[in-house]
């Protein structure tokens, strides 16, 4: 995603010690009327009033883009992978990338020859589990002497999510077995023996669906590809006693990770929210967010 930019100009640390020695040389040629002196003080401005063109212009051409963002959580690194794209004709140096308003972590680019891109990833610890913008980037650089800085922004819409921080009792909760159509309710592993069909569930993948019975008129089933399971384990948010939220998103999210390492199938229940049973990466985020998300959807009831 590209983004917008915005540029800025300041002057850096090292022009306050270029304006003390053009000060001091200044007031040594005006004072011993010194012809060496002056030719060296213009010679000093002129070299720094040439390198603000080479300043400015180091960053024309220059296009930022922000790769997929991979969940993370609390406690752990959020990577941005970037691609930063010299567009231009010229070799461009000395790039520093950061995001602003924060000690996290900046990188620098020495070249990028012209018309080539460089990777390179930003990487910054999740405090907070939620959805997240990424916000803005900044660009700078301040080569080639080092007395001016030129910044661009680069605003980003794109968000990244953190899951709450896996704590609590590994052992995963008693279970039961649910029946359907007097079968139990089996795994939905792939690359397991077929075992049959159940009746689909509502909110379940739909990857599964016998589509072929579909055709014929019946109604949706869901294939099931494993042997018969120990049992459903039940994930409710209600059940546990802790009185902290985080406290219970935290044993929750532990139970999602310890049920799906076993090839559990495995329901989630939170208030206004319940998630059918099922295994699998596509059902083990989507339990993830839900307990990532869970202040947003109850802020939201309590509107409502």
């Amino acid at each position: 995603m590209k983004a917008k930019k915005l540029p800025l100009i300041y002057p850096t640390a090292g022009f306050a010690g270029l304006v003390f020695v053009l000060g001091a040389m200044w007031y040594a040629a005006s004072s011993q009327n010194n012809t060496a002196v002056y030719l060296l003080f213009f010679a000093l401005i002129a070299v720094f009033l040439v390198s603000i063109p080479h300043t400015l212009i180091n960053l024309a051409g220059v296009l930022v883009t922000l790769e997929s963002v991979q969940p993370a959580f609390v406690g752990q690194e959020i990577s941005l992978p970037l691609e930063i794209m010299n567009d231009s004709r010229a070799t461009r140096h000395g790039i520093e990338l950061a995001l602003p308003n924060s000690d996290r972590e900046r990188r620098r680019i020495d070249h990028i020859p012209a018309h080539k891109a460089a990777r390179i990833t930003l990487r910054f610890s999740a405090w907070q589990r939620g959805e997240h913008k990424v916000g803005t980037l900044r660009l700078t650089s301040a080569y080639p002497l080092g007395f001016i800085r030129f910044l661009q922004n680069f605003s980003f819409s794109q968000t990244y999510i953190v899951y709450p921080k896996p704590a609590g009792d590994v052992r995963l909760p008693s279970s039961f077995v649910r029946w359907h159509a007097g079968r139990p309710l089996t795994e939905l592993g792939e690359g397991d023996d077929f075992a049959g069909t159940r009746a689909y569930v509502h909110g379940e993948s739909q990857r599964h669906i016998d589509w072929r019975a579909v055709a014929r008129g019946q109604p949706l089933v869901t294939k099931q590809f494993t042997a018969e399971a120990e049992g459903v384990v039940y994930l409710d948010f209600s059940a546990l006693r802790c009185p902290d939220v985080e406290e219970k998103l935290s044993q929750l999210a532990l139970w999602v990770i310890e049920a799906e390492r076993a090839r559990r199938p495995y329901a989630l229940r939170l208030p206004g929210t319940e998630i059918p049973p099922a295994v699998g990466q596509a059902h083990f985020h989507q339990c993830l967010r839900a307990l990532s998300l869970f202040h947003v959807r109850e802020q939201q009831q309590e509107h409502e």
